[in-house]
């Protein structure tokens, strides 16, 4: 028996904090994981409100690292003792987007997360996983694909984070957006995601880097991260103004998942630059553009799912920046609590008083 947080109907306002949910058994292409960290992601938060689908009752959580306790009779590359990085979207490595070079795309486990349950609750009912993981619990199988080693000397709670928010935000200017060195960037939305955009667009070299937020307690983090200047959506005209003499800046990442928020970073950016965008936005929040505008601006729009990531290629590459000092992951972790405090750490989630809170398991 483990402990699992469980969501039991969209909307609830609480999980099921429970200490008798079991794995279904390690099937011969599968990893069994002891999760030892947990990131308290947005994403999370979308499961519980619905905007992201989910299949009740579900265990919440995707961003997760740990040690390999099993492995299937068919799995290679890992061996139990190893510390892996849980990757939400594993590739298949035979579909036709895995085969043209992009696993973050490719939806044959995630499709399967919908129908094949990976928990069972005390009482014997099935229970799935967020996005086939559902990393608030103790133990999970996942698919042999769908764990990533890591060196044993990065801290689990470092490691939990490049399984979703350092990759989405730093792969986003790195990957997507292929940054170029002196070019001036914004960014909207300054929470974790955006924290890591930020700093992938420092890494790339980037001269400016504006973070746009409504709540100014976030510019100072902003720029302990990299920002050169910051600003609020009803300033950003005035800043625009001063900072690129009015023409826009040549890349501005949407980090917030609200159409509002990518009209808020299309006309922030100059004619021909490029919108990215990386929050994930409800099916029924639509975003339109007039043809005239689509054409004539010259403006190019660039879905961000997971930054573009190949976590394979990737987590070594963002351990590398972290043991540089090139990569600051300590800083963004604003708790690291206990299983019982998650209830309490979604409420935080809710007002957006925090980057990053990270669950340790004993």
């Amino acid at each position: 028996m483990a402990r699992a947080a469980v969501l039991h109907a969209v909307g609830d306002e609480a999980l099921d904090l429970r200490d008798d949910v079991t794995t279904v058994d390690t099937g011969p292409d599968q990893v069994k994981v002891k999760i030892k960290a947990t990131g308290v992601c947005h994403s999370d938060l979308s499961t519980l409100t619905g905007v992201l689908p989910s299949m009740p009752p579900t265990v919440v959580g995707h961003e997760g690292a740990g040690v390999v306790a099993e492995v299937g009779d068919r799995v290679t590359g890992v061996q139990p003792g190893d510390h892996v990085v849980i990757n939400w979207t594993p590739d298949c490595g035979t579909c036709a987007e895995c085969l043209r070079g992009e696993p973050y795309l490719c939806m044959t486990f995630i499709a399967r997360s919908f129908s094949e349950p990976n928990f069972r609750l005390g009482d014997g009912v099935p229970a799935f996983g967020m996005a086939g993981t559902g990393t608030w619990a103790e133990e999970v199988v996942v698919p042999g694909r769908g764990v990533v080693k890591v060196a044993e000397d990065v801290p689990f709670e470092y490691a939990a984070l490049l399984g979703c928010g350092i990759p989405t935000g730093v792969g986003a200017a790195i990957n997507t957006a292929k940054v170029r060195p002196g070019s001036k960037v914004a960014v909207v939305g300054a929470g974790g995601v955006g924290l890591s955009v930020i700093q992938g667009a420092r890494i790339a070299g980037a001269s400016t880097i504006l973070a746009i937020d409504p709540n100014e307690a976030k510019h100072p983090v902003a720029k302990q991260f990299g920002a050169t200047h910051t600003a609020t959506p009803d300033d950003l005209d005035q800043t625009k103004g001063l900072l690129t003499g009015g023409a826009g800046f040549d890349y501005t990442f949407e980090v917030v998942g609200k159409a509002a928020a990518i009209t808020t970073a299309w006309n922030a950016t100059r004619r021909g630059g490029d919108v990215i965008v990386v929050g994930a936005g409800a099916a029924d929040d639509d975003w339109t553009l007039n043809a005239f505008s689509l054409l004539f601006d010259g403006k190019s729009l660039k879905a961000s799912l997971y930054g573009g990531c190949d976590l394979k290629r990737d987590i070594p590459l963002f351990v590398d920046l972290w043991r540089a000092g090139k990569l600051d992951i300590d800083s963004l972790i604003s708790r690291r609590i206990r299983f019982e405090d998650l209830n309490d750490a979604v409420a935080a989630l809710r007002s957006g008083d925090v980057i990053r809170q990270v669950v340790l398991f004993d």
